[in-house]
C-alpha cells in the first residue's frame, strides 16, 4: 500500500514539476519523494541508480540544481535550500534532519537586506546581494543527523560529519569532524576505509 501511495504522489508531483520547467531524473531502482520538491522554475533534480532521497528540497533561484549519485541515502525531515548547486556523490549516507544550503539567504549589509521581509510578504525575493557557493559532498561520506552544511563547503571522500555538527569549512577526505563549528576529531585509518 505504501509503495502505491508513493507512486501516486510522485506521478502527481512529476506533472506539477514539469509544468514549472523543473527537470527530474530518477535512476533505476531509486526512490525520491518528488512531492517534497518546491521552488523556482527551470531547476534540475537528478538522482542516480539505487538511491533514496526523502528530504524536502527548495529551489530558491531559477536554474538551481541538485545531483545525487548512485547508492546514496538522504533521510527526511531536513532541508536542502538551493540557489545554485548542491552535488552529492556515490555511496553517501545523509541522516535525517540535515540542512544543506548553498547561500547566505540575506546580505550581510543591513541596507541591502532592510526590505527583505516586506518584499517576501509581496511574494518577492531579491538574490542580487546574497552570497552563493556550491556545496559538494564527495563519495563515501557520512553526514550524521541534524548536521548543517553551509555554502561553499566540500566534504571530502569518506569523511564523517558527527550529529548536529555545523560545517562551515571544507572537510578533508577520511576525517571525522564534530561540533559547532565542526572540528577535526580524528583521521580514519586506511584499514577502515
Amino acid at each position: 500500500m505504501k509503495r502505491i501511495l508513493i507512486h501516486l504522489l510522485n506521478a502527481a508531483a512529476r506533472l506539477m514539476l514539469r509544468q514549472r520547467g523543473i527537470t527530474v531524473c530518477v535512476g533505476k531502482g531509486s526512490i525520491a519523494y518528488l512531492w517534497k520538491i518546491d521552488g523556482a522554475d527551470n531547476s534540475r533534480f537528478h538522482v542516480g541508480a539505487l538511491s533514496m532521497v526523502t528530504t524536502p528540497i527548495r529551489f530558491e533561484c531559477e536554474k538551481a540544481m541538485v545531483t545525487v549519485g548512485d547508492r546514496t541515502f538522504v533521510g527526511g525531515s531536513g532541508l536542502f535550500s538551493v540557489a545554485r548547486k548542491v552535488e552529492i556523490g556515490n555511496d553517501v549516507l545523509i541522516s535525517w534532519g540535515v540542512t544543506i544550503t548553498d547561500h547566505s539567504s540575506h546580505s550581510l549589509k543591513f541596507f541591502q537586506r532592510a526590505d527583505d521581509v516586506t518584499s517576501y510578504l509581496r511574494g518577492e525575493k531579491r538574490w542580487a546581494h546574497v552570497t552563493m557557493a556550491p556545496v559538494v559532498i564527495s563519495d563515501k561520506a557520512w553526514i550524521g543527523f541534524g548536521a548543517s552544511i553551509l555554502k561553499g563547503v566540500c566534504i571530502g571522500e569518506g569523511a564523517i560529519v558527527g550529529a548536529n555538527a555545523n560545517v562551515t569549512r571544507d572537510i578533508p577526505p577520511w576525517i571525522v569532524v564534530a561540533g559547532n563549528p565542526a572540528r577535526r576529531i580524528r583521521e580514519i585509518p586506511p584499514s577502515d576505509r
